[in-house]
């Protein structure tokens, strides 16, 4: 399923149900924080970071397997991931996703965070968002700061920084 967005304007409850759609066929972007947190865990990156030209950009993206398109760090029979604990930023925004603009959906409306006008929404097919006996609630509060905090470290990653970090993984 694609992403369904809807306005997420208050505390949901949430609890992942491994339903593996998520952790595949998606880009999932990476921060050089990202790259070092994974790398620090004993993964080569290598293994898991792919490239992608968009414009004049390089940005670096999670590698999938070929067979499913699935994560490479996704466990397909039990929907887990590897590396839960070190997991991308984007994968701790979603079933979430920040905006700077609205996307024209029905309900929504601007929230304001640390001086920034943000449009929140959620996977409206994700079936974690207000599951039974939810694990956790998520807040928007939570889920713009770590938007702000994927976006602020994403302008920062380069192919300098990323050729950097690999010297220092191998230092």
């Amino acid at each position: 399923m694609r992403f369904r967005p809807k306005p997420f304007t208050k505390p949901v409850g949430f609890r992942c149900l491994y339903c593996l759609d998520c952790c595949r066929g998606r880009h999932v972007y990476l921060t050089l924080k990202d790259i070092e947190r994974v790398a620090k865990k004993g993964h080569d990156p290598q293994d898991f970071v792919t490239f992608s030209v968009e414009g004049s950009k390089v940005r670096f993206v999670l590698s999938v397997r070929e067979w499913d398109l699935g994560c490479i760090f996704h466990d397909p029979e039990t929907g887990r991931c590897m590396i839960h604990d070190v997991r991308p930023l984007i994968c701790r925004i979603y079933p979430f996703m920040v905006s700077q603009k609205p996307l024209g959906i029905e309900g929504e409306r601007p929230f304001q965070y640390k001086g920034r006008e943000l449009w929140l929404y959620y996977d409206e097919s994700c079936p974690g968002i207000n599951a039974e006996e939810p694990e956790t609630t998520i807040t928007p509060e939570e889920v713009a700061r770590l938007g702000l905090e994927f976006e602020k470290e994403f302008e920062k990653t380069d192919m300098d920084g990323f050729l950097k970090l690999l010297d220092g993984l191998d230092g």
